[in-house]
Order: structure tokens, then C-alpha cells, then sequence
């Protein structure tokens, strides 16, 4: 589950009167740990703006949950590290969109790349666990070398490389997304590298989130490589099956609107005021939250290539906000998928 705040890139000001007080966070808490969500990720925007934000994710700890959060890194100092070190938060993830140039001119504001750093020493110094979130784009794939050397130098054990996803019809975001061979190519790059820094002796955890065709695409590799390895990789794919927005993915924006994922934000459930997120999440009422929850048909009868993918069970149609995006249909093939059809078995079906 993901709370997010109210710091937007396109947010206006009259929005951010409304978000959820500390009560009604940890209302929703209680209501989440009932409903047996087992991880809280406070995210945003950047959550660490909200000065309780160390006492709701001390709440959530106490109902059983883990608590993680997603930020840029520059507000966390030393004080605020000590916090969420003695409240017991398992994972800090901060952004970087680049190396320093590219970073700050993405962020707009010279040093934010310095100061992510700092925050992320502050994190480092009190024991908490840290890792690095990179969106991966036209404008920034050329650093991706150079942010594995960063994870070598300041020993950072673990990152994720996130796929862009865009969402809403005509999004701007689209032309900034890899072509579909150069997102292969990313991939590649990415296997490269973690598997020299696994032989030079630094086994760094790296994930690639949000394009759920890289997995069978990396087990297809594996397979000519190391068939042994690539059967524990099919297993892992099964057990995980795949894009879970609107299943065991949800998010509650700050003025408490329940979405499918964070990129539905242009589609609101329902808001934790009025419902519980539980009776929201349950209510098959609605259209999309049906669909979402039992998509195949939907997608066998809208799209073309996952309707004869033989690996749609391991990646349950990818990101349904993408294919809105481009197709302007919820049901269409997501666009970013790069397998070939030779490798999704599209002639066979």
C-alpha cells in the first residue's frame, strides 16, 4: 500500500489544503492492517515534508506492518534520520534521475543531487537499509554506467531501475520513453553490470520495476546461458504473476482518493472518508476495479499481442495505464513491451 503526499510537479496549491490529518492517516492505517496489507510505503511527491510522518510510520510498525518510504533524500538530515531509524523503518529508497548534471537539471534546483547524497549518508550512518530509484528515460539512459559506479563507490546495496509509465490519453511523457529495442538494450546494460559488480565481490540487490516483459526476457536469456538458474527464475516469475495494480497494489493520495496504482491518479476509486479502503478495494461495482482484478478476458478480447502471449500468466498484461495512454483503450497491448513475437509466441497461438 502506498500513502502518498501532496508535493506534485503538477499539483496546484488549493490541492495540498486537503491532505488526510494524522488521525485520519492512522485511521487508515487501522483499516489497512486489518485488511492484512503487509508493507505501508509513504511516498509522493516527497512524503518527508509531512512532519509526522515518523509517528505514522511508527503507527504502522506498531499494527504489524512494514514501513518504507520513496523520497527525494535532500530533507532528510541527521535529526530526521535518528527518527526513523528509532521508529523502525525497514527500507529508505531515494531518487536520483541521473548524475549530478542530469539529475539537477531534471529536478531543476542546483545541489539536489549533493543533497540526495547527504540524506542518503544521514540513512547510511544510522543502520538504516537505503537503495536508489531510477526512472529510466532518453534523458538519462546514457547514466546508467555511472550510476552503477555510484552503488560501487558510496555502497549502496540495493536499486531499482523503473520503466517509464505514462498515464492519461495524449501524455507528453510517451516521447520521452526508449524505444522498444533501446529498452532492451537498457536491460542488457543493466545484467552486464550487475553481474560484473556480483564477480568483483559486491553483490548488489538490482531490481527492474514497472515492464513486466523483462522477466520473461531474462529468463529467456538465462535459459541459453544457465538453464539451472533460469528454472529458479521461471519459479520466481510464477509465484510473483505479474503486474498487481488494483490487486495487491493500491494507493490512497493525500486527500485520501484510493487509485489502482500511483499512475491512476487521473481515476479515484473512492475516498477513505467517506468508505474504508477495504470496502473500496472489495467493491467490484466499479468497472475498472472489476477489470483490473480479472483481466484477462478483458485483455484477450481488446489486445492483439498479450491476447496470444504465452507468457501473460507471468506478467498479467503489464501496465493497463500505459496501453489508456497510447491506445486510449485499458484493455490494448501495453506498448512497452519489446518482446518479439517470436518470443512471446505470437505465430504459435
Amino acid at each position: 500500500m502506498c500513502i502518498r503526499d501532496s508535493c506534485y510537479a503538477q499539483a496546484k496549491d488549493e490541492e495540498f489544503k486537503n491532505e488526510l490529518s494524522t488521525e485520519e492517516g492512522k485511521a487508515l492505517i487501522d483499516d489497512l492492517a486489518a485488511f492484512g496489507s503487509p508493507v505501508m510505503l509513504f511516498s509522493g511527491g516527497e512524503p518527508t515534508i509531512r512532519k509526522d510522518l515518523p509517528e505514522l510510520a511508527a503507527y504502522a510498525r506498531e499494527k504489524g506492518m512494514r514501513a518504507v518510504i520513496s523520497t527525494n533524500g535532500t530533507l532528510i538530515d541527521k535529526d530526521l534520520a535518528k527518527k526513523l531509524k528509532e521508529v523502525g523503518l525497514s527500507y529508505v529508497g531515494i531518487s536520483l534521475d541521473g548524475i549530478r548534471e542530469t539529475n539537477d537539471k531534471f529536478r531543476g534546483m542546483s545541489g539536489a543531487f549533493d543533497a540526495a547524497l547527504r540524506g542518503l549518508h544521514n540513512c547510511q550512518e544510522e543502520g538504516i537499509k537505503v537503495g536508489l530509484r531510477f526512472t529510466i528515460n532518453k534523458q538519462n539512459v546514457k547514466d546508467i554506467p555511472a550510476i552503477f559506479d555510484l552503488l560501487e563507490k558510496e555502497n549502496i546495496p540495493r536499486i531499482c531501475f523503473y520503466h517509464l509509465v505514462y498515464a492519461g490519453r495524449g501524455s507528453k511523457m510517451v516521447d520521452e520513453d526508449l524505444s522498444l529495442e533501446d529498452s532492451r538494450k537498457a536491460v542488457n546494460l543493466i545484467m552486464q553490470r550487475t553481474r560484473e559488480l556480483h564477480e568483483k565481490g559486491f553483490p548488489a540487490e538490482v531490481l527492474t520495476v514497472d515492464n513486466h516483459c523483462d522477466g520473461p526476457y531474462i529468463y529467456l536469456k538465462m535459459l541459453k546461458e544457465n538453464p539451472e538458474r533460469a528454472a529458479e527464475i521461471f519459479e520466481l516469475l510464477s509465484m510473483n504473476q505479474g503486474n498487481s495494480s488494483g490487486i495487491g497494489i493500491g494507493c490512497v493520495s493525500w486527500d485520501g482518493s484510493v487509485h489502482a496504482d500511483q499512475f491512476w491518479r487521473h481515476y479515484s476509486f473512492g475516498n477513505v472518508r467517506e468508505r474504508s479502503f477495504s470496502e473500496i478495494w472489495t467493491d467490484l461495482s466499479d468497472e475498472l476495479m472489476a477489470g483490473l482484478k480479472y483481466r484477462k478476458p478483458l485483455i484477450q478480447a481488446n489486445g492483439d499481442r498479450c491476447a496470444k502471449c504465452k507468457w501473460f500468466d507471468v506478467c498479467n498484461g503489464n501496465f493497463r495505464v500505459r496501453a489508456e495512454a497510447v491506445y486510449g483503450n485499458v484493455w490494448a497491448d501495453d506498448p512497452a513491451c519489446y518482446l518479439t513475437k517470436e518470443e512471446i509466441g505470437y505465430d504459435e497461438a
